[in-house]
């Protein structure tokens, strides 16, 4: 891929990024901050935190993911960590520059806990689906997913988020806060699977990449994006020309990954994506992939 080709992806990533980010923001300051509605993760904490000190949401969640940042950049390598970075800075300044207009909804609660919601899983669906994060529990889980991959990546994720709701009803004294909470996680999770699947209830994808430089390609995949693959050898039925056929099973948000950094290495590769509905082993739990 040629200096051109790359920065027009790049700008296309970005620029997708940027939009998830606003909506995000959107659905933070215009929603479920106003709303005492704190849905989980980084941004839940910073939410109670400026109920409590009226600390700035956005810069008290940048502040907090300083060390995990730390973490995913010894943990998860230089590319997706830059991209976390941006991406959580961009949601932390928009965050923040949302809440300077005194346009915020004041109403029913139930609303603003879907609206929250949805704005929420689509921007961060957008986020993820071009390879970045918003930081947060995202980092924990990937990093403890590594070291224990017997912890799924969803279900560290649910646990992180299930403490800072069950703390929201203390912070602000009210055991519906906590409810609408779990609604906006929950209309939040939907949409991230709409924007990232594709629409699909898919449990993974099983990604066939067929490639003249198989030992090359592994070689990024297992190092670079972290995935386990199966390398069979074939010939081409025309040329008879020697190929490497690589199998890799991957989470529907990680196939991006893949897809870029294979094209990346080998641009001639021909790439088939399947849906996996039950894949079981080291790194998946049995019938999901989350």
């Amino acid at each position: 891929m040629n200096f051109t080709d790359r920065a027009k992806r790049n700008a296309v990533d970005y620029l997708l990024m940027f939009l998830g980010a606003v909506l995000y923001a959107l659905s933070v300051s215009y929603f479920t901050a106003p709303n005492e509605i704190a849905p989980g993760g980084v941004t839940g904490i910073s939410t109670m935190l400026n109920h409590l000190f009226a600390t700035p949401i956005g810069i008290t969640s940048l502040l907090l993911n300083i060390p995990l940042f730390i973490w995913g950049a010894v943990e998860s390598g230089r590319r997706f960590i830059l991209r976390t970075i941006i991406a959580t800075a961009m949601v932390s300044l928009l965050i923040d520059l949302f809440q300077l207009p005194a346009i915020t909804y004041h109403g029913e609660r139930i609303i603003a806990a879907v609206f929250g919601g949805i704005l929420s899983g689509t921007g961060l669906g957008l986020i993820l689906l071009r390879g970045g994060s918003t930081g947060g529990t995202d980092i924990i889980a990937r990093n403890l997913n590594r070291r224990f991959p017997y912890f799924s990546v969803g279900r560290i994720v649910l646990i992180s988020d299930a403490v800072v709701v069950a703390l929201s009803a203390i912070v602000y004294g009210n055991i519906e806060n906590a409810l609408y909470a779990v609604i906006a996680i929950f209309t939040s999770s939907k949409l991230i699977d709409a924007v990232v699947f594709g629409l699909s209830r898919d449990n993974g994808k099983l990604m066939i990449i067929i490639t003249t430089m198989p030992d090359e390609v592994t070689e990024v995949l297992t190092t670079k994006v972290n995935r386990g693959v199966t390398v069979l050898s074939a010939q081409g039925g025309y040329s008879h020309t020697a190929r490497g056929v690589i199998l890799c099973a991957v989470r529907p948000h990680d196939a991006y990954r893949v897809k870029t950094a294979v094209t990346e290495t080998d641009e001639q590769t021909f790439m088939i994506t399947v849906p996996a509905t039950a894949i079981a082993g080291l790194g998946f739990s049995q019938g999901s992939l989350s």
